[in-house]
Formats: C-alpha cells, structure tokens, sequence
C-alpha cells in the first residue's frame, strides 16, 4: 500500500448526525461488508473494498498504538471504543466515535469483527488530538517496532495516572457527546 502523504488541501467532511457507518471484517481486518453511508463518505466502491485491509482509510494523524490498543483489547475478546480520524478516497478526512465488536459464531469462534461509527462531537475531537499528538511524538522518537507499544504504554500510563482506563476514557467522551447533542437540538 502506498505512504499517505499529507497536504494542506485536506478537507473535513463529516458524517451526519443521525448516519451510521457499519462495516464487518474478516478476523485479519479485511472488509467483508460496508454499509452506503461508508462507501458515500469515504469515496470508494464496494468492488474497491470488498477485500481490502480496514487500514485503507488510516488517517496518518492516528498513532499506532492506538490501533496497537484496539487489537489487544479485541483480541481478548472485548468490545473497543475509540475517536478515530480517518481519510476518504479524495484525501478528505473525518472523524467518528468508533464500536468495534468481535463476531462469533454459535460455538464461540471467531468470524471477524463489527464495527458501529458515529460522527464525533467537536467537544470529543478537540480532546483526543493532543493526546494523539504526543502519541505520534513518541512513536517518532522511538524504534519502529518499539513506538506502537511506547505510545500505547504512555496513553494507559496517563490515564492510569488520573484513574481511570482507556475504556472510561473513551466512553465519557460519547456522555459528553450525547449531552452536547441533546443541548443543541
């Protein structure tokens, strides 16, 4: 896959506030299913994804060891809840209030994972970016095979350090979320 390379001509574009994106993954992170609200948003055909790592869309502004976070958590079987930038076909950017769900089947084995995304509030945006900042910092100054697990380590540090968990963490940012929404209509 080629480098993302960054320009000043990135455009937000945004999801609306009732949409939905629903994608399924295999259990490598290829895409299985994306619903139209996704394909609409990020610029490419079912052909074009049907098949394709989820990591097409990675906005490089997204630290590794966030992703490096969500797979342990999946991995162990649970839930992931995140604020997620990604890039569209055109370069354009967004970002969503991300559920990601192992998908089982009858007897318990893994199918895959289904992911839920919502357009994320201002309130939950201007939060997580300097923490993904300092992440992506960390992650420049330390080895290649070593930066995801630094940035991640840092994050759960932090937030250890104020009590509380990446999963707290994330889930007051959708209260906040919610709360601003319901001020606004």
């Amino acid at each position: 896959m080629a480098e993302h390379i960054r320009t000043d001509s990135e455009r937000e574009v945004f999801l609306g506030p009732d949409e939905l994106i629903i994608t399924k993954t295999d259990p490598t992170g290829h895409i299985t299913y994306a619903n139209r609200v996704f394909m609409r948003l990020v610029d490419y055909s079912e052909k074009q994804l049907l098949g394709r790592p989820h990591n097409i869309i990675r906005h490089p502004d997204m630290p590794r060891g966030a992703f490096r976070l969500m797979w342990k958590t999946l991995q162990a079987g649970n839930e992931f809840f995140a604020v997620v930038k990604n890039y569209t076909a055109s370069r354009s950017y967004y970002w969503v209030l991300a559920n990601i769900t192992p998908d089982t089947d009858i007897n318990g084995r893994l199918q895959g994972y289904f992911s839920v995304r919502r357009q994320a509030g201002r309130s939950a945006v201007e939060t997580i970016k300097p923490v993904y900042a300092e992440m992506l910092r960390i992650e420049q100054a330390t080895d290649k095979a070593s930066a995801p697990d630094a940035s991640m380590n840092w994050l759960l540090q932090q937030l250890a350090g104020q009590g509380s968990d990446y999963e707290s963490f994330i889930l007051k940012l959708y209260a906040g979320q919610d709360l601003q929404q319901e001020a606004e209509s």
